[in-house]
């Protein structure tokens, strides 16, 4: 596959450049995206939400930014002081590295490995040690067992998103992530949402499970558990759980439009749509998603714990592993393996 970046920069800057190129736009996603979130759920529920700060309030998260910067990081006298302050920074590392396999468009990628689902779902996988190692070393009980809700969620839940990802592997037969968005060209009735729909569903749910966002943001429950495992976290260390957070919900939207939504691809392959760049598009398909996300916060109440574990492991792992065996039967029956 041909380079994006060769012929634009010098081989000791492009790794750098290429990194910059991904963060710099991420962290920007990631303050806007709480604005959107504001303005989006304020519109629903018939407010206003931000308007104050810089013209209809865009300079909100600039504020916010600035304000936990500027705020004293306090730490428990009974906390672990080096896993406390290490938890937070972990969560924000694992929410930025994942996109070092994730294609904007066809050869823009940092890493095209064979594998790049597999990295991106061990990622995923150990963002939970965030959080965990957070509710251990605050020494209190509100972030202990906010953890333990959040080991307990996030371990049901992957097992459900690892069975969507296998089915999704069966239809395309290979690991590359640019490799699943070229197996849905023609069209978006070739995109993977409409032959595994149930599955697309899922996934959506799961990742909501997955990121500790509502109706099942149970391990930061500010109702019971003041605010989970961060509840004796301040300032900054405060706000890198908050950007990971946000960042992953980024990532997993990414991940549903390129797993069952064609990633760069337009939605038909005819003129006018075929003029937009790729990553224009990879980005719009992202926005839906997050306003999907942001759509369901304002609409759903949130889950009891019993409810979220039965939706978990009765009713999504037993549904997800018949229509891996599904899939399967019907591409060898009608001899379709690719």
């Amino acid at each position: 596959m041909d380079n994006f970046w060769d012929g634009f920069l010098l081989p000791a800057g492009i790794i750098v450049a290429q990194i910059l190129l991904i963060v710099v736009p991420l962290l920007v996603a990631v303050a806007y995206l709480t604005y959107a979130e504001r303005k989006v759920i304020a519109a629903m529920q018939m407010r206003l939400g931000p308007n104050v700060v810089g013209p209809f309030g865009l300079l909100q998260p600039i504020a916010d930014g600035l304000k936990l910067l500027m705020k004293e990081t306090i730490i428990p006298s009974g906390a672990n002081r080096i896993v406390f302050l290490a938890a937070p920074m972990l969560t924000f590392i694992l929410s930025l590295v994942a996109w070092a396999v994730i294609p904007f468009d066809y050869g823009m990628v940092l890493a095209d490995i064979n594998v790049g689902i597999l990295y991106l779902f061990a990622i995923s996988s150990l963002g939970v040690y965030g959080v965990v190692m957070a509710g251990w070393a605050s020494n209190s009980k509100y972030p202990f067992l906010g953890a333990l809700r959040s080991a307990a969620q996030m371990v049901s839940y992957e097992v459900s998103i690892g069975f969507v990802m296998i089915t999704v592997l069966l239809l395309v037969g290979s690991l590359n992530l640019s490799d699943i968005v070229l197996a849905q060209q023609g069209g978006f009735w070739q995109w993977h949402w409409l032959p595994l729909l149930p599955m697309f569903v899922i996934f959506f749910i799961s990742a909501l499970a997955e990121t500790n966002r509502a109706p099942f943001d149970l391990p930061e429950a500010e109702a019971e558990l003041v605010a989970g495992y961060f509840s004796e976290y301040s300032s900054m260390s405060f706000g890198l759980f908050f950007l990971g957070e946000y960042a992953n919900m980024i990532l997993m939207s990414a991940s549903t439009v390129i797993l069952f939504l064609g990633g760069w691809l337009p939605p038909v392959d005819i003129a006018p749509f075929t003029w937009i760049p790729g990553p224009i598009w990879f980005c719009l398909k992202i926005a839906l998603v997050l306003f999907g996300f942001l759509w369901v916060r304002a609409t759903f109440p949130r889950y009891r714990y019993d409810q979220l574990m039965r939706l978990g492991w009765k009713v999504f792992l037993p549904f997800s592993l018949f229509w891996v065996v599904l899939t399967a039967g019907v591409l060898l029956a009608f001899d379709l393996v690719p």
